[in-house]
């Protein structure tokens, strides 16, 4: 697993976004909420039991000026300062004047102070919070479990609402990756609304639009050179016939002349393999014109003889290895120019030593011993235009591209390795479905 899908796995899916921001959204106000109603009842419970000792103590001191009993309420204690202080508990000996809290004996009360301001008595009235606790505690029961309720709600409903509003943009990802790009299709934007949805498929036109527009523009191209390149390539062909059939010719210009007449093959061919995948990529079958294909063996054999020439030139060893013998037959065309690209490669890389082509079971290998590719540029040999630091003259960077296109036309598979005593290894397999295209 490459590190951009490891990337896409960590990240959340735009469901599971909507679902996590309503949740927290709906966490964050519902929270904000039940705090507001615990400070409200905390200010209104101060406020009331203010209001509510005034009072008391109001009738408390008319009952005394008048002589009487004071009437208090079960949870209700009345003390005055001076008179009964050795009856004051001793944790409200201190209290303040006003309302305040104090804990005696592991139990909370409320406690009012008030001050006469004719007599200077002070009046102390506490209130046992038991009650007050037992409702408060339901309260918060009340409250959490409400919060919870509306977390799993929002958390539900944001799931339904997360498919409602994710289904156009996952119906739009379908037909995007469903849509193909060198065929023109009918306007995705036709199918929503005017909203960003919308405007992303109109998006997604324009792209593909100019996308297939720079594609046939290639296409073009490469179908009217290949085209235009056929009737000169013939008349070099034919006059190097002519020209071989005359019996005026020196040994060293008919060997020329040959050469000329191997080049203008190879032209042919390599104009023959651009319009093959010109046709593949348009979605039609790449077509052999011998209809029985060409076997690996006899393919090899004579690109050996045509390559061995040049490798003899450059002071170089060429050999040939026949280790199994492939009864497979495949695109004679595509295969030349594929296993061509390969020694050629071989060849302009290796100063000294030796080129080395060997057949097998279902494919081939093209070992040298030059100065091999360094780990970093094996990814970037088979891309276009791509060259590496060690490469010299004036290529463009082509080859290898050519022929990682005609193996990925073919399901073929090719793969690159350093040899230990230098050099490098092409492995090319042909496979079972080699054959495609040539009934």
């Amino acid at each position: 697993m490459n590190r951009y899908e490891m990337g896409v796995m960590k990240r959340q899916t735009l469901a599971h976004r909507v679902v996590t921001a309503f949740t927290l959204m709906t966490l964050m106000i519902g929270g904000v909420l039940s705090l507001g109603i615990v400070f409200a009842v905390h200010y209104s419970e101060k406020a009331i039991l203010t209001s509510s000792f005034k009072q008391a103590i109001a009738r408390i001191s008319e009952d005394l000026r008048q002589g009487k009993e004071p009437h208090l309420d079960e949870d209700t204690r009345f003390f005055v300062f001076g008179s009964s202080d050795q009856d004051i508990p001793p944790a409200f000996r201190n209290a303040r004047i006003g309302f305040s809290e104090v804990k005696d004996e592991g139990r909370d009360y409320w406690v009012y102070v008030h001050r006469d301001e004719e007599s200077g008595v002070r009046y102390l009235v506490l209130r046992d919070q038991e009650d007050f606790e037992k409702h408060e505690q339901i309260l918060w029961m009340i409250l959490c479990t409400g919060l919870l309720a509306t977390i799993l709600g929002a958390f539900v409903l944001g799931r339904l609402l997360a498919r409602q509003v994710i289904s156009p943009v996952s119906r739009l990802s379908e037909q995007v990756r469903g849509l193909p790009v060198s065929v023109p299709g009918a306007p995705l934007a036709k199918d929503y609304a005017n909203d960003e949805v919308g405007h992303l498929a109109h998006a997604f036109d324009e792209v593909f639009a100019r996308l297939r527009f720079a594609i046939e523009k290639e296409r073009l191209f490469t179908s009217d050179v290949s085209h235009e390149l056929r009737t000169p390539l013939m008349i070099i062909s034919t006059s190097c016939e002519l020209l071989l059939s005359s019996a005026d010719l020196t040994m060293q210009g008919r060997e020329q002349i040959k050469r000329i007449a191997c080049a203008a093959r190879e032209m042919q061919e390599l104009s023959e393999t651009f319009l093959a995948l010109a046709r593949a990529e348009l979605g039609k079958e790449v077509c052999q014109d011998d209809s029985e294909g060409v076997s690996l063996n006899a393919l090899a054999k004579e690109e050996s003889a045509q390559w061995a020439e040049l490798a003899a030139a450059k002071g170089l060893t060429f050999e040939l290895r026949e280790e199994k013998e492939d009864k497979g037959r495949y695109h004679a065309v595509l295969l030349r120019v594929l296993m061509g690209n390969l020694l050629r490669n071989a060849i302009y890389y290796t100063e000294r030593g030796w080129i080395r082509l060997t057949l097998e079971e279902s494919g081939f290998q093209v070992e040298d011993s030059g100065m091999g590719i360094p780990d970093t540029e094996k990814d970037g040999v088979f891309q276009s235009f791509t060259r590496g630091t060690r490469a010299r003259g004036e290529g463009q960077g082509l080859g290898l591209s050519l022929v990682r296109r005609i193996a990925g036309q073919q399901t073929w598979q090719v793969s690159l390795e350093n040899l230990p005593e230098g050099g490098s290894r092409f492995r090319v397999r042909l496979g079972k479905e080699s054959t495609r295209g040539m009934e």
